[in-house]
């Protein structure tokens, strides 16, 4: 059963969720960068820690860690049923 896509922002630390690409609303240039960072469709997104005002938010995609604005992040649906 496919589960339902989230915002990436909505994962807290040590949650993995797969990714089901960019939000709609997401400007095309940085929904190209986003991809070309590692965060492309059923890649699996790990959430590694958050800055202690919660911006910006290191998460581990393909074996990389990058480190996100919240407002980039939220462009980036995931699925949370699917974390492997």
């Amino acid at each position: 059963m496919p589960g339902f896509a989230i915002a990436l922002t909505d994962l807290r630390p040590g949650e993995r969720a797969t990714i089901v690409g960019t939000a709609p609303r997401a400007p095309s240039a940085l929904a190209r960068r986003l991809r070309q960072l590692g965060f492309r469709s059923a890649s699996v997104v790990e959430v590694i820690r958050r800055a202690p005002l919660g911006d910006p938010t290191i998460y581990r995609v393909q074996d990389t860690e990058l480190c996100l604005r919240r407002r980039d992040a939220q462009l980036i649906e995931v699925d949370p049923g699917n974390g492997a």
